[in-house]
């Protein structure tokens, strides 16, 4: 087998399991729908119920097809051929997306007499993967494969609460009538009333679940601290300050803090593996000197708050003194919020934990999945562009840094927050499109980033573009489009 990349170790096993569901159950639906538990999540709509010893029989199914090592070979590269063929293809889901896109990156393979659709390639032979797990969860099932080259399956986890929020996301995408891109360029075509009303709702969605958080932190008398922690570019800055206002309409006074302002200095952070500065690491923080002043304030006592400097790499006193008002939270922002040693000295009924990420609700086609992180990188390197006139190349770089922190530092801790907010739009990519492609074509062939800004580029050309005008200007998406009443660059 060739280098390992685990996308295509993706698409291959994927591709393998479609096949043993459909030599089982021929009749059968399925839909991958997103990551979790270190796997990928998906169901299969069948004429019965799907039970534990199914899933066995298909993991018996996918062994004999990739120790028979069918060739799996490209039938259709030809976007116009498939154009044209579209009528006859059975799922409309593929149907939709032909009919509604331009010239798009779509292959079509097969393994012994089943085909399938693609949108970037995968290993020549069955045989070339051989680790993978299939287990049945909720309603669906679990498929593993290795995301390293080490012969091994990712660790066991179970992760309820996300299990949880992307359930809700599929009621979401029966409200709004889109599942796939090809459904969100059907309305993108039709009209600006269309898709303005799928931008409204998809915005209203946001707005109701804000609302609903709030209530829930209004009702209890208890509540003095909310943290809110969340992977790069999940819209924690735009949340935070949608959440204030919130609370303020139930009579709920907040004061916001910031954790930069207790970084302990440049020289004093600690070093990571690798003998680099860890400004990631919760040991940046001056954690002692946090719970003082939270303490405090929670005791009603009014406190200075220190001040960054991130030009001299120092914190320096800023003279600037808050106190809780009568009624008050206070809400601190940053990726170690879901962390206990954040607030260590603070009593766990008085705080509330926000776990804020950006969970992508929108698939290409039923069987081909849009990555989570795909989509943060395309809102980070679109922000990075317009707000700190950072190269692509240069967000490419620093982004597997970011990743190894976010497994490092926050992933762990999701399942500690008292509530999950789904921060994605189901139109995001159709607006974020035009801006991103802009950035990603500057990489040019030979750059060690090529191969990423291409696929990214491949993904973005299935959408149609969508006026960001459209975009109410209290989004999430705003913060990384220009324009917000929230974020200013």
């Amino acid at each position: 087998m060739e280098n390992f990349d685990y996308r295509k170790y993706e698409r291959t096993i994927k591709l393998i399991f479609l096949k043993a569901v459909n030599d089982i159950f021929p009749k059968s639906r399925v839909i991958i729908e997103h990551s979790l538990n270190n796997g990928i999540y998906g169901e299969i709509f069948a004429e019965k119920e799907i039970t534990e010893d199914n899933y066995r029989e298909i993991s018996l199914k996918m062994k004999e097809i990739i120790d028979k090592n069918y060739p799996i070979k490209l039938v259709c590269d030809d976007c116009e051929e498939l154009k044209l063929q579209s009528d006859n293809i059975e799922r409309e889901d593929v149907r939709k997306l032909l009919d509604n896109s331009g010239l798009i990156d779509i292959y079509e393979y097969e393994i012994d007499s089943y085909r399938d659709y693609l949108y970037r390639k995968p290993y020549d032979f069955t045989g070339d993967v051989c680790l993978f797990e299939l287990e049945k969860y909720n309603e669906g099932f679990i498929l593993k494969y290795p995301l390293k080259q080490n012969d091994e399956l990712p660790s066991k986890i179970d992760t309820p609460k996300m299990a949880k929020v992307f359930q809700e996301t599929g009621k979401w995408e029966k409200i709004l009538g889109v599942s796939a891109i090809g459904y969100l360029n059907e309305k993108t075509l039709k009209n600006k009333r269309e898709i303005g009303e799928l931008i409204r709702i998809n915005e209203a969605l946001h707005h109701k679940n804000i609302a609903k958080i709030a209530e829930e932190i209004s009702s209890n008398s208890e509540i003095k601290l909310i943290t809110i922690a969340g992977p790069s570019s999940s819209g924690k800055t735009t949340f935070s300050k949608r959440l204030y206002i919130h609370l303020k309409a139930n009579e709920v006074n907040s004061i916001m803090i910031s954790l930069d302002n207790y970084y302990i200095g440049r020289n004093k952070v600690p070093l990571d593996e690798a003998g680099n500065k860890d400004f990631e690491t919760i040991d940046a923080l001056d954690l002692k000197l946090l719970n003082e002043n939270l303490k405090d304030l929670i005791a009603g006592k009014e406190v200075e708050i220190p001040k960054y400097n991130f030009t001299t790499g120092e914190r320096e006193k800023a003279g600037q003194k808050i106190k809780l008002p009568e009624n008050g939270l206070i809400i601190i922002e940053g990726i170690h919020g879901l962390n206990e040693r954040l607030s260590y000295e603070i009593d766990k009924r008085y705080k509330y934990k926000i776990y804020i990420s950006c969970l992508t609700q929108l698939n290409i086609d039923n069987h081909n999945r849009i990555g989570t992180s795909d989509v943060r990188l395309i809102r980070r390197l679109t922000r990075d562009s317009l707000s700190r006139s950072t190269n692509v190349e240069e967000t490419l770089d620093m982004w597997q840094s970011v990743r190894r922190g976010e497994e490092k530092y926050i992933f762990p801790f999701q399942e500690e927050a008292d509530i999950i907010f789904n921060s994605n739009l189901v139109y995001e990519l159709g607006v974020l499109k035009s801006y991103a492609t802009k950035e990603l074509i500057k990489v040019k062939v030979g750059s060690k980033y090529y191969a990423d800004a291409k696929r990214l580029l491949q993904l973005l050309n299935c959408f149609l573009d969508i006026d960001s005008r459209l975009v109410p200007d209290d989004s999430i998406l705003k913060e990384f489009i220009g324009d917000s009443i929230f974020y200013r660059y």
